[in-house]
């Protein structure tokens, strides 16, 4: 059992916060102040120490140097996340913005702890090990084994990296991966959401600034780029930065160097860059709301992540991690899913991913009366398990054409799935019932009638 010491003076969000991490399993201490830290406790004794920037004497940054080996989280308000970039400059293992989620809280917690224990084994293959462990990227799918050696391959080098995928996927967590398996896994890993930071404040936060730069600007401050030095940048939804912010990132990946708001000299960086985004940057580049020769400078390695519908069996693997972690979680003893649970999720599209299917399963366990999980308990929409079944009738269909004659083979082939669903139903409507059509078709009656009126099908006249 992990051992935090919790530093903050409001005592409000103190206990709540030591309440959140016991429920978690957390053995968990707490003062108000640096001084009651250092007298109380022997701070070498804790696992992580998760310390407010600000409090009375001195700050929470102190506690760095007293601590050391042990990681210091730095939490700090919405508004000051310059003052956390220089927490991050002077050693502190990650930071969070207050007001934060319970969620959000966990996880950084959690990682932290993880890049605590994946930094101090000296033998690589033990590291190499410990980092596959902590980042849980789960897959036994050819695309995710084919990505998993991509990750391995590209660990070894300081080579940029481009991560495509659908939202959900998990960009971040690939990105951690290689920067876990990297020559860098004992220095930084700062994750930015470019979306998240509004256009004006970016390419302070990214760059850093100078005094007097712009109104506001009333001391220097070092950018995340900085913080990054000798470690790993993420850039997820890379596509949404400005063009502006743009041409600089581009200036750091060719020269090494960057250069604050308002600075005349530029300063040298050694950071390894992956990008990730779930958008077309080739063709925003051809559209011109992302820079051609950026778009190139990333693409020097790309990395798919599929999309969950198209990785099979290992849906059920990840749901059963998902509902074991659940139900410790939350108390709920030990719980499995009906037959009819596992046929849905593998019918289903999954339009939300990994992170659809990870808080469908904490609702069903939250919901949960019994020791199964239903298929009512997911609260999935049918519209897309409907769609999917539709679309397996349809290959399944194609793979009999195609042991047909050659005549038959390319009038089936050709079939869209509109024009298959089309066809079916009107070959068939005479000989079967609207049950039996869905059910054939395997799809809900609801979706049969929505999609006869989208196609602008008849039903047959009741005799």
């Amino acid at each position: 059992m992990s051992r935090i010491l919790i530093v903050e003076d409001e005592s409000i969000i103190r206990s709540a916060l030591k309440r959140l991490l016991e429920k978690h399993e957390y053995e968990v201490c707490d003062v108000a102040s640096v001084t009651e830290a250092t007298e109380r406790f022997q701070l070498p004794d804790f696992d992580l120490i998760i310390s407010d920037l600000r409090l009375p004497g001195a700050p929470g940054t102190d506690l760095i140097d007293l601590a050391r080996p042990v990681p210091v989280l730095i939490m700090t308000s919405y508004a000051s996340l310059r003052s956390a970039v220089d927490a991050m400059k002077l050693g502190a293992i990650d930071y969070i913005a207050k007001p934060f989620d319970h969620d959000e809280m966990l996880a950084t917690v959690a990682n932290a702890l993880n890049r605590s224990t994946a930094a101090s084994p000296t033998d690589k293959a033990s590291k190499q090990s410990q980092a596959d462990e902590q980042t849980e990227i789960i897959g036994r799918c050819q695309p995710m084994q084919e990505l998993f050696k991509r990750i391995s391959k590209v660990a070894r080098t300081d080579a940029t990296v481009l991560i495509l995928g659908e939202s959900g996927t998990g960009k971040e967590l690939a990105a951690r991966a290689i920067h876990e398996q990297s020559e860098r896994a004992g220095r930084t890993m700062i994750s930015v959401n470019c979306a998240a930071i509004p256009d004006t404040l970016i390419e302070s936060e990214l760059f850093g600034h100078e005094k007097g730069a712009f109104t506001g600007a009333n001391s220097s401050r070092s950018g995340l780029i900085e913080a990054a030095d000798g470690g790993t940048l993420f850039l997820d939804e890379i596509g949404e930065l400005p063009l502006e912010a743009q041409a600089r990132l581009l200036r750091f990946l060719q020269e090494g160097e960057i250069r604050r708001v308002g600075a005349v000299q530029p300063r040298r960086v050694n950071v390894r860059l992956i990008a990730a985004t779930h958008r077309d940057l080739k063709n925003l580049a051809k559209s011109g709301d992302f820079r051609e020769d950026l778009y190139y400078r990333l693409y020097v390695m790309e990395l798919r992540m599929p999309p969950l519908r198209e990785r099979g069996e290992d849906i059920i693997e990840l749901a059963q991690r998902f509902l074991d972690h659940s139900a410790r979680k939350l108390d709920a003893g030990t719980l499995s899913f009906s037959p009819r649970a596992r046929e849905v999720m593998l019918s289903y599209a999954w339009p939300g991913n990994v992170r659809e299917l990870e808080n469908a399963i904490e609702r069903a366990v939250i919901l949960a009366d019994s020791e199964q999980i239903s298929p009512e308990l997911l609260g999935l929409d049918t519209d897309h398990i409907s769609l999917s079944s539709l679309e397996s009738c349809y290959e399944q269909n194609l793979k009999v054409a195609a042991t047909d004659s050659a005549d038959n083979r390319n009038s089936k082939t050709d079939l869209s799935l509109d024009d298959y669903f089309q066809r079916f139903v009107l070959e068939n409507q005479e000989q079967m019932s609207e049950t039996e059509l869905a059910r054939t078709l395997g799809v809900s009656r609801k979706c049969l009638w929505e999609r006869r009126q989208k196609l602008g099908i008849p039903r047959r006249p009741r005799k």
